[in-house]
């Protein structure tokens, strides 16, 4: 999987970076959590400082248009961000598997 960086802005209020980026995959749409390893790893960042909003394939294309938040740090992105994409990201779990084995 091939990703393009198309624009990024800056939030340096909630320590972030908000990408919006293009991806072209050769099967069908790439998972949530394969497009942020391969975005976190062009970024240079750990998978936890990324989180992916947005993936928008159009029909029968091979390109996925997406909306990505990079934080400075992964305690940010579990600071700022709603449970329900941490959630969808898998962030936070190793924390919560741990606890629960406590």
């Amino acid at each position: 999987m091939d990703v393009d960086i198309i624009s990024e802005e800056e939030n340096p209020m909630l320590h972030r970076t908000d990408i919006r980026f293009e991806t072209t995959h050769e099967e069908a749409t790439p998972s949530r959590l394969s497009v942020r390893d391969s975005l976190a790893a062009k970024l240079d960042k750990a998978s936890e400082e990324v989180v992916v909003h947005e993936l928008n394939t159009k029909f029968g294309m091979r390109k996925t248009v997406g909306y990505a938040k990079a934080y400075d740090t992964a305690e940010d992105a579990l600071d700022v961000e709603q449970d329900h994409m941490l959630d969808r990201n898998k962030i936070g779990d190793e924390a919560d598997a741990d606890a629960e084995e406590a």
